[in-house]
């Protein structure tokens, strides 16, 4: 059975930071490609960052150079550091993994407050 659980959500002022952690089970971790979507209330779900097993990493231009995404192959994790986070950045976030099919996280709540 597949699982993808995410941490490290919370509240947080703008301009400060916070690391998402996804732990996945019930797959070839090193073979997936993991990612991080987020979707704000009334908005579309969208693609925040990627990351291959060999590390080439996609940043979405909204977040790129505030946040990285990285990955763990030995404790089947998946990371995101968000800095100078922005009241905008307010969303739920959720990991993927993906290899021939996609598998979802339930996701975790980022607030920014202003």
């Amino acid at each position: 059975q597949v699982q993808l659980v995410e941490s490290g959500g919370g509240l947080v002022p703008a301009g400060g930071s916070l690391r998402l952690s996804c732990a996945a089970s019930g797959i070839i971790f090193s073979r997936n490609v993991m990612g991080w979507y987020r979707q704000a209330p009334g908005k579309q779900r969208e693609l925040v960052a990627t990351i291959t097993g060999s590390n080439t990493t996609y940043h979405a231009d909204s977040v790129k150079g505030r946040f990285t995404i990285s990955r763990d192959n030995a404790k089947n994790t998946v990371y995101l550091q968000m800095n100078s986070l922005k009241p905008d950045d307010t969303a739920v976030y959720y990991c993927s993994a993906a290899w021939g099919r996609v598998y979802w996280g339930q996701g975790t709540q980022v607030t920014v407050t202003s």
